[in-house]
């Protein structure tokens, strides 16, 4: 391993997407500190184990602890002084947001507040935090570009991840801060979380269960595979906005950049939807065995379609997602029957 000389503080790394970003993270030299609260929202025992591996890592340091109590960050931007920051916890999930908003309100809202607060205490370098695909909303022009207007989110998951970016930018503004806001676009992968439809999809399957399939089927998605967003992420770490006195405009692609601030918003999708049942059809492929299917209408908070352009990460990084759907959903499966033994 190489020695590490430089120090990222990720937020969420018991969490699917934190894991995954922390353990490239670790294999590319960084000294990693880890935060997360361990929350009972899915199985504990999983968020247990991505941690488990992660401090197999000499330089990882986990802390266990909410990110929206008071003190608890400003205390750990003071004792490690991050190079980096990469805030990936947040209570995730559409559906769940409308029947538990206050765990949205201060997990979302009150911690990535805290999170701001710090940074502008003990300033890094760069500060990169999750949004969603979902913050576009109502907004039918696709594919979903970063200067699309987006103000009419349909949950209020979205609703709270829309003004993380709001809040991100006055705080670029007021104080300088470089910061990068990613919107994700259906991630699925090994480790990922048992609430998304893979997962789920899965388990039922080799269950003998039925899966249910909601707009009877009429929805698609842009579905990015982990490592393909966990390159993204560690490559935009490198590409931090400019500040506004400093900046060259004569961009080849449209930027999302503030033109009062070092922020800016970039998609990490796939950049290309795929049909819900060809999704479901190479779920199939890859467990050997069909499913029974149980069609449902839409579900609150839900959109149709979701797509992502994805030139503006290529300006950036000089790459983009590229794994076929087919490839990635076997990988999934294959990591899911060696996990649970099936």
């Amino acid at each position: 391993m190489k020695t590490a000389t430089r120090t990222a503080l990720v937020t969420g790394t018991a969490g699917f997407i934190g894991f995954h970003t922390a353990k490239r993270l670790l294999e590319d030299g960084w000294t990693v500190v880890g935060l997360d609260a361990l929350t009972d929202y899915y199985d504990v025992s999983l968020k247990e184990k991505r941690h488990e591996i992660l401090a197999a890592s000499e330089n990882f340091t986990p802390v266990i602890g909410r990110l929206e109590e008071p003190g608890l960050v400003m205390s750990l931007f003071e004792t490690h002084r991050p190079d980096v920051v990469i805030h990936l916890a947040a209570q995730a999930g559409v559906r769940y947001s409308i029947d538990a908003p206050r765990s949205y309100v201060e997990s979302n809202l009150v911690g990535t507040f805290e999170i701001l607060e710090a940074g502008r205490a003990y300033p890094p370098e760069h500060m990169l935090l999750a949004s969603t695909s979902s913050a576009y909303g109502a907004n039918t022009e696709m594919p979903y570009a970063e200067t699309h207007k987006a103000d009419s989110q349909m949950s209020f998951y979205a609703a709270t991840k829309k003004a993380n970016e709001a809040m991100a930018h006055s705080y670029a503004h007021l104080y300088k801060l470089p910061i990068t806001m990613f919107r994700f676009f259906t991630v699925y992968g090994p480790w990922g979380r048992p609430d998304m439809a893979l997962f789920k999809f899965t388990k039922a399957i080799l269950e003998g269960a039925p899966i249910d399939i909601y707009n009877h089927g009429d929805m698609s998605r842009d579905f990015t595979y982990i490592d393909d967003l966990v390159a993204g992420i560690a490559d935009l770490v490198k590409a931090v906005p400019p500040q506004v006195e400093g900046r060259n405009d004569d961009a080849p692609v449209a930027d999302s950049i503030s033109t009062v601030a070092p922020w800016r918003v970039v998609n990490i999708g796939n950049g290309e939807p795929v049909q819900l049942m060809t999704f479901v059809e190479a779920v199939e492929e890859a467990i050997g065995q069909k499913a029974q299917k149980n069609f449902m209408p839409m579900q609150p908070g839900d959109v149709p379609a979701t797509w992502a352009a994805a030139d503006l990460l290529q300006h950036l990084t000089g790459a983009r997602p590229q794994t076929d759907v087919k490839e990635g959903v076997r990988r999934f499966v294959e990591w899911y029957r060696d996990y649970y033994n099936c």
